[in-house]
This record gives structure tokens, sequence and C-alpha cells, in this order.
């Protein structure tokens, strides 16, 4: 064995880990699961039955502190927690204090900070990056390469597309007046967005409103409706056979 397991580590049956592992303190690993190499678990991570976890991923990282950081970070955070069936890819990180759902897809150097949540069925593209204090519902699709910022909250069975980035600060890094009107944004059920679309601080997309590929999202996004363009302005109805209810 080249790898380095904490005698207080539980690991289930069946069970196997990679080479030139570490796994800290307190771990629990269930039954089914196989552990790539070199994988770094910090202590009290908690890791379900039949998880996948390949080379390189780091899980249960403790965010760094710094002052320079303009939203707060967690205190006394809890252990990550991975339900059953989850796959994490290469190089992934995930938080201590974060929360994956049973059967979820982080690929590849994908990020998930922490105090964030992830439902259950949904895929967190590659390279993608959830940043601390979001929930991304169940059954989501997070595509490659998107930035999703503190404070957003995406609902259930939404779709977004590659490099979309979604941001949270008004005054763009000036001022410290701005710290006390930091805002994500809201994703309401079905809601979906475009590949390269921008939203901006404390919008909402209604139910199944959708921003078109390249949008730049100013405003709120009505339910039903597709808005495109720089500033984004409506455009017509969802039509009906994409609505969610009909799927």
């Amino acid at each position: 064995m080249t790898s380095t397991i904490h005698e207080s580590v539980s690991l289930g049956p069946e069970s196997r880990i990679g080479e030139f592992c570490v796994i800290s303190a307190n771990v629990r690993i269930g039954k089914n699961c196989i552990i790539g190499n070199h994988v770094v678990i910090h202590e009290d991570t908690i890791i379900g039955d039949h998880v996948r976890v390949d080379d390189h991923a780091v899980l249960g990282k403790t965010p760094m502190r710094s002052a320079a950081i303009a939203i707060p970070q967690g205190e006394n955070l809890y252990p990550l927690k991975i339900a059953d069936r989850a796959l994490i890819g290469t190089g992934a990180t995930l938080y201590r204090g974060a929360e994956i759902g049973s059967d979820c897809l982080i690929a590849d150097y994908g990020s998930v900070r922490e105090e964030s949540s992830v439902g259950e069925r949904t895929i967190i593209g590659r390279g993608t990056v959830i940043e601390n204090r979001v929930t991304v519902g169940s059954r989501c699709k997070v595509e490659t390469g998107v930035f999703i910022s503190a404070y957003s909250r995406i609902g259930d069975d939404c779709f977004i597309a590659p490099h979309v980035s979604a941001t949270n600060d008004n005054c763009l890094g000036r001022t410290e007046e701005r710290k006390k009107h930091f805002k994500g944004i809201t994703i309401e059920n079905g809601g979906r967005i475009g590949a390269n679309a921008i939203l901006l601080p404390g919008l909402t997309v209604e139910a199944d409103g959708v921003a078109a590929a390249g949008a730049v999202v100013t405003r709120n996004i009505p339910a039903r409706k597709i808005v495109a363009g720089i500033p984004a302005r409506p455009l017509r109805d969802v039509p009906s056979e994409q609505l969610l209810e009909n799927q």
C-alpha cells in the first residue's frame, strides 16, 4: 500500500483505494466505492455507497482565509457529504461544508465551494465553478466552464449552457458599501440559459424562462418568455412543447 490512510478511517466492504492517496482522520467511505490515484480526502468527509472518485480529486478542502476576500467565509463548517452513486471527476475540488446529492456527476476539474449544495441527478460540467453559498437543485445540467457566483440559487430541472457567467457585485469591486449589497442570481424551476450569456446581480429567471445564447441579462426574465440581445429584451414565448410541464 502506497497510500497514507489514518487509522480512524472507516472503509466500507469492497471499496478500493488507488496509489498515493492521502485520507485523513474520521473519513467515512461507504461500500463498493472506487477511489482513484493521488486523491486527497480531508478529515471528517462522508462518502456514500457506490461512489467513484477519479485521480487527483480533492475532497473536503477547507477554504483559505484572506483579509482581501469580500464575502465572509463560513466558520465551523460541517463535513463534506457525498451521497450514493455520485461520480467525482479528475482534479475536481469539493470543499468542506458542501453537500453533493445522489447520482450527481461533478466532472473533471469542477469545483463546489463551502456552504453550497447540489441536488440529486445533477451534472456539474468540466471546469465549472459553483461558488460558496449556492444552491443547485435536482436534475439540472450546468455545462462546461460555467461560473455561478456566491449567493445564487438554481431550482430544479434547469439547463445552463457552456461558459455562462453569473455575477453578484454591481460595484465591480469598488467601495466597502458594496459588501452590504452582494446578491447572486436566481433561476427558478425549468429555467434555461444559452451559451456565453451573462446574468447581472440580483436577477431572477422565472419558471421556464430562457436567455438566448450571448444575451446580457440586465433585468428579470418573465416566466415562459425568451429574451435575447445586448441588453436582453423579450423575443417571444417559449414554445409549449418545450415547457417543463410537457416533458
